[in-house]
């Protein structure tokens, strides 16, 4: 009975060994997660979103009073800017891609090299670097103090605290909690509705499970694994290595992006440098842009996409669009 038991053991071992993990996968992944994860020290609350929110679109944040956060991550653009690189502070052009705030949420580490783990430490970077809003914190903490609606409204979404760096950042990063992307063709699909997208879109996401192995990054309800990853762009770019000092593999990696309305945020990649979704695909799907990059990801292996598969692939990350969120921009600000 044991020898039995052992066969039976190895034989499923071996088995689970050569069928790819796509096979396992059910629809409950693809599915939105219950709830946006917050930090006990700054839950959301309708005061804190909406503090945030004019903060987010206020220009006077800025050290030219020219640009706000909204100006390199604007919802009518994917929450991107459809630039190749980030445009900031005196028409300074920025090192890398603004990557889309969309889902953020969701996300275990943010920027592109994965500096910094959550939203309150993020929202204050751009803020004070030269390259983007140029405007010292030791500066606008006490410019907003004098600006006798803000002080009304801090005490209103943190009593007591008052207007700090430590409330400034929460309050931002409580706005951007809430831009999440919403339902999609794709998302209808994987709930029963097999009418909710094509023919080639359905293959396409078969394509994107299966023979392009596009899950070994993009996977789960965000279509992001979390990860860093090297696509041998060999821009020059070190990445994730300049956060994880002597981790030879983070060397070029970056942080892997979600596909959520993927199709609005263009230009792709941290550089910049892909227009299309096509190339975009191609690259990622057959072995990257220069295989003999040095720290290239393990995940980057020609999977001998044709055009046609490619094509059907494209089809599919369409139908990650949702119709855009419900948001009433500011046009009016504290006094």
């Amino acid at each position: 009975m044991k020898n039995k038991k052992l066969t039976f053991l190895i034989l499923t071992v071996l088995l689970l060994s050569i069928i790819p993990l796509q096979a396992f996968s059910t629809s409950s992944e693809w599915l939105r997660p219950n709830g946006v994860p917050q930090p006990k020290d700054n839950r959301l609350t309708l005061q804190r979103v909406e503090l945030g929110k004019l903060l987010f679109f206020d220009k006077r944040l800025s050290k030219s009073e020219e640009i706000s956060c909204a100006s390199c991550h604007n919802p009518e653009l994917g929450w991107s800017d459809a630039e190749p690189k980030a445009i900031g502070h005196e028409g300074k052009v920025g090192p890398r891609n603004s990557p889309t705030i969309l889902n953020t949420a969701y996300q275990t580490h943010q920027f592109w090299d994965g500096r910094v783990e959550t939203l309150e430490e993020q929202a204050l970077g751009p803020i004070e670097a030269d390259v983007e809003m140029n405007m010292p914190l030791k500066e606008l903490i006490p410019k907003l103090r004098k600006i006798q609606g803000y002080k009304i409204l801090f005490d209103k979404a943190y009593p007591g605290l008052g207007i700090t760096k430590d409330t400034l950042a929460k309050a931002i990063a409580s706005f951007e909690r809430t831009i999440v992307s919403t339902e999609a063709p794709f998302d209808r699909y994987i709930k029963g509705n097999k009418k909710a997208i094509s023919k080639n879109a359905q293959d396409g996401f078969e394509l994107f499970k299966d023979k392009g192995r596009c899950t070994d990054c993009h996977s789960g309800y965000n279509f992001s694994d979390g990860s860093f990853h090297n696509l041998g762009l060999k821009d020059g770019d070190k990445g994730r290595i300049e956060v994880r000092k002597g981790i030879e593999k983070a060397t070029g990696a970056f942080k892997t992006p979600t596909l959520r309305d993927i199709t609005k945020s263009g230009p792709y990649f941290h550089d910049g440098s892909v227009k299309t979704i096509h190339e975009a695909t191609a690259i990622c799907g057959n072995g990257g842009r220069f295989s003999d990059a040095k720290g290239l990801s393990l995940f980057m292996i020609d999977r001998d996409l044709t055009i046609d598969d490619i094509e059907k692939i494209v089809t599919f990350l369409r139908t990650l669009e949702g119709e855009p969120m419900k948001l009433k921009i500011p046009t009016k600000f504290p006094q």
